[in-house]
């Protein structure tokens, strides 16, 4: 439960502090999730992004997804 928690929190201090749309929260979900929280690598970050750039929906909602997905 405090997985879940910390995703939700990670995930809306992205959403509450990035302008411009999903495109724009890639680069702060990188840095957070890769740089600072060590949840998923470099490459599995790649990965991501292409994944939700291909499936429908909003790119950022897709990221979180696998990210949490991952975690």
């Amino acid at each position: 439960m405090k997985d879940l928690i910390e995703l939700f929190l990670t995930f809306a201090k992205v959403g509450a502090f990035t302008f411009g749309g999903g495109y724009a929260m890639i680069s702060l979900i990188e840095d957070i999730c890769v740089e600072k929280k060590k949840w998923i690598t470099h490459d599995e970050m790649m990965d991501i992004t292409v994944i939700a750039e291909s499936t429908p929906g909003p790119i950022a909602i897709n990221c979180a997804t696998y990210v949490g997905y991952k975690r």
